[in-house]
């Protein structure tokens, strides 16, 4: 996976290895499979945060902004609440689709989501940004390791990274174990 090496060349992963998850649990949990490129992330990275603004969501994460499965579930039921006054996007109107949320963005309630759709196999989902306190969703077509690797280097087109995300020099790239960020583990 090309765009998981040029993001562990420009952003390196913790010292120590994260935790291993339990991918078969995981999955049986979302019911689904995951895409290969985040689960290499998360192998690589654990839980925690890329240049102070991106967190990634891992499976069974003591930290409960950083649990998919808690993530999953709390973004399930504000979803629904909101598509009862606001339209959904257009990406989801197809029967079936539905969004997984792997990643969110420090202090603005924005979410990263894959875009799962019937028919498409996981390796194939693409991603959809939610800027969280607004209507607007952005679809990059690409995975979730290869978006990462777009905003960290300031190549994705996006109306919201570039507002208010400056990219440091790649020789500045860090990530942020939740341990590191948060402290003791809280759920």
């Amino acid at each position: 996976m090309i765009s998981l090496d040029a993001l562990v060349r420009l952003c390196p992963p913790p010292a120590d290895p994260p935790p291993a998850v339990d991918r078969a649990q995981a999955e049986r949990a979302l019911g689904t499979a995951l895409p290969a490129d985040y689960k290499r992330l998360v192998e690589t990275y654990g839980d925690g945060i890329f240049d102070e603004t991106v967190w990634l969501l891992v499976p069974g994460s003591a930290y409960g902004d950083c649990d998919l499965h808690a993530q999953t579930g709390e973004r399930d039921e504000i979803l629904a609440d909101l598509w009862e006054f606001e339209a959904k996007p257009d990406a989801l109107l197809e029967e079936g689709a539905r969004v997984l949320p792997w990643a969110f963005e420090e202090g603005t309630g924005a979410f990263l989501y894959w875009l799962v759709r019937p028919g498409r196999q996981p390796d194939e989902w693409t991603v959809l940004y939610n800027e969280g306190r607004g209507p607007l969703w952005e679809h990059h077509d690409m995975g979730c390791a290869a978006f990462l690797l777009a905003v960290l280097t300031g190549t994705v087109e996006t109306d919201y990274f570039g507002h208010h995300y400056e990219v440091p020099k790649p020789t500045e790239h860090r990530f942020e174990t939740a341990d590191q960020t948060l402290g003791a583990a809280r759920r």
